[in-house]
């Protein structure tokens, strides 16, 4: 049994959706970040980075999306998560979720969590005001690149969980979706897949 610490609405989504992809069995563990518990000393024993995902495993517990997503495509190969014997694809798909990772996602979070960068008043709000911008700079480099009915062509892949998380926040970044028909094809594909459903159903119950 898995155990997956997350919070609604944070990019643990992706994490929670692959679990489900994959049928593997798992443990939610929710975390009220308005109540500051990703930094209880008790979370801090399970991910010191105080920060979700945190996958708990067997062998240990591991933490970082692109890392987790990955995991779980290797102890589900039946599933074929990810291209695991084409090392040129695989690579492709890493390079995906590593630009989501380091572009994308820090794009977003310099609106929310502005303060892990800036500490002047006056910085974090010109740092909000470009967050818009820098979402789009990327979703349109994504857009781009979509080239099917999945990140990986015709196939999907734990590449497709994390980009649809990445989407669901751009309405909350003053940005339109619709601006990017492609992207916007892959959300409302994804949210038609009974693992999307089933994860948000989950995390929205309390």
């Amino acid at each position: 049994m898995y155990q997956l610490f997350f919070s609604p609405g944070a990019c643990s989504l992706a994490s929670h959706i692959t679990l489900r992809e994959a049928g593997l069995p798992f443990e939610l563990k929710r975390l009220k970040f308005a109540e500051g518990q990703q930094r209880s000393p008790d979370y801090l024993k399970v991910n010191p980075k105080g920060r979700v995902p945190a996958l708990v495993t067997p062998e240990g517990t591991i933490t970082e999306t692109p890392a987790i997503l990955f995991y779980i495509a290797q102890i589900a190969p039946d599933k074929k998560l990810a291209p695991l014997d084409n090392p040129f694809e695989l690579a492709r798909l890493q390079a995906f979720n590593s630009f989501i990772a380091s572009t994308v996602h820090v794009a977003h979070a310099h609106g929310p969590r502005g303060s892990r960068w800036a500490n002047e008043p006056t910085s974090l709000e010109d740092m909000r005001r470009k967050v818009p911008e820098t979402m789009r700079d990327g979703f349109r480099l994504i857009e781009q690149d979509l080239t099917g009915d999945f990140v990986m062509g015709d196939r999907f892949s734990i590449a497709d969980p994390y980009l649809f998380t990445m989407s669901s926040w751009l309405k909350g970044d003053a940005v339109e979706i619709a601006e990017f028909p492609r992207v916007k094809a892959h959300f409302e594909r994804m949210q038609a897949r009974d693992a999307v459903r089933e994860a948000l159903a989950a995390e929205a119950a309390g």
